[in-house]
């Protein structure tokens, strides 16, 4: 069953959409026939990417691409004002910029304000300016917000994208919780967890997944309705991360250390584990 957010004619507007998942996202828009607008803070990228999705679309005027930096609030708010002056709504809204820096739990400041600003504040930003818009036009919407598994089994170093992840997870699980819970909206909200993928300029590695695997898998999940979009990979099985998340959830439940999975005292018991 078709999303139908997802319908041609529709618009998406797809932050991070120069480069990876948010241009292959955009890519796949377009091929439905959906009117795209590409926002991203790459300024070199950024023309390439509005060909390449000009050139998929029904029309070159289907497409618009505009600089932004998603951690701050102000560009996100001129974004609102130029899709909404050149296509009159939005349809679906994907939040998918990212930055990685490398922070400890204790040190790296600039890591952590960089990291916050662009995988947290620039999602809260995404959805301040243009969920209430969204719940006013009284069609069908669909907002997707990008997470991490890193977010939720919180793998040792990198404490600064961890946390700003599994803040992600957090604020789209309360998302989803506000919009079934508002009279009359028709706004649904989903979170892509990606597993490894091949992204920015990396070279690709026959055991990750390619950009456009996400980007289907997305939209498939987003028809099924489903609220958690939990990507595989070419290393890591549905079974395996089943096995991850369960253990990871149950350091709580069974007062182990944290992170007890890389713990050594701990190696045969995860290994031995089956959820």
């Amino acid at each position: 069953m078709s999303h139908p957010a997802l319908a041609p004619g529709r618009v998406a507007v797809v932050t991070g959409g120069a480069s990876g998942i948010g241009l292959a996202a955009c890519k796949r828009f377009a091929r439905r026939g959906m009117r795209v607008c590409l926002a991203d803070v790459d300024d070199e990228a950024l023309p390439g990417a509005e060909r390449a999705v000009a050139e998929l679309a029904r029309s070159p005027g289907d497409v618009l691409a505009r600089r932004t930096d998603v951690g701050q609030r102000e560009d996100v708010e001129c974004l609102k004002r130029d899709v909404y002056d050149a296509f009159g709504e939005v349809a679906v809204l994907m939040n998918n910029a990212a930055a990685f820096r490398f922070g400890g739990a204790f040190r790296d400041q600039e890591a952590w304000e960089t990291t916050f600003a662009v995988n947290l504040m620039g999602i809260v930003h995404g959805l301040q300016v243009f969920v209430p818009a969204m719940i006013e036009q009284a069609t069908p919407c669909a907002v997707v917000n990008t997470g991490s598994k890193q977010g939720i089994t919180n793998p040792p170093g990198v404490a600064n994208y961890n946390a700003a992840k599994a803040a992600v997870k957090s604020l789209t699980e309360s998302l989803q919780h506000e919009l079934r819970n508002t009279d009359g909206c028709r706004v649904s909200a989903h979170l892509l967890v990606p597993g490894w993928t091949t992204t920015g300029r990396r070279e690709h590695r026959p055991e990750a997944w390619l950009p456009e695997q996400v980007a289907d898998r997305m939209i498939e999940s987003v028809e099924r309705g489903d609220f958690y979009i939990l990507c595989p990979d070419g290393e890591t099985t549905p079974e395996m991360d089943r096995k991850r998340i369960l253990w990871a959830a149950r350091d709580l439940t069974e007062n182990r250390p944290p992170l007890s999975r890389w713990h050594p005292d701990y190696k045969q018991a995860y290994e031995s584990f089956e959820p």
